[in-house]
């Protein structure tokens, strides 16, 4: 049966984790991650619950992959982004011209 390579990637704050796995032909994007073995090593990582995507695009761990995907575990966002925008917007207004 035919390896495909994979890089699995985790983006923290302060690094980015980049693991190139081989897994085989039929694998699926929750395959990778486990044996990327990245959440072993970041334990704030959700295996079950982390949303993942596929260069960008999310993806269900159930997606099947093609050599050269790269997988993506997906951090929960820090503040809505919606939120952010309406802060920035906010403190934009208040500031003397």
């Amino acid at each position: 049966m035919a390896r495909l390579r994979i890089e699995v990637v985790y983006a923290r704050r302060e690094n980015q984790q980049v693991v190139l796995v081989e897994v085989e032909e039929g694998a699926r994007a929750a395959d990778a991650i486990r044996a990327s073995r990245l959440g072993l090593l970041n334990p704030e990582i959700e295996a079950a619950d982390a949303p993942i995507g596929i260069f960008g695009n999310s993806v269900a761990p159930e997606t099947l992959l093609r050599d050269g995907d790269r997988v993506e575990i997906y951090r929960p966002l820090a503040i809505d982004p919606k939120t952010a925008r309406r802060a920035k917007a906010d403190a934009k207004k208040r500031r003397p011209r």
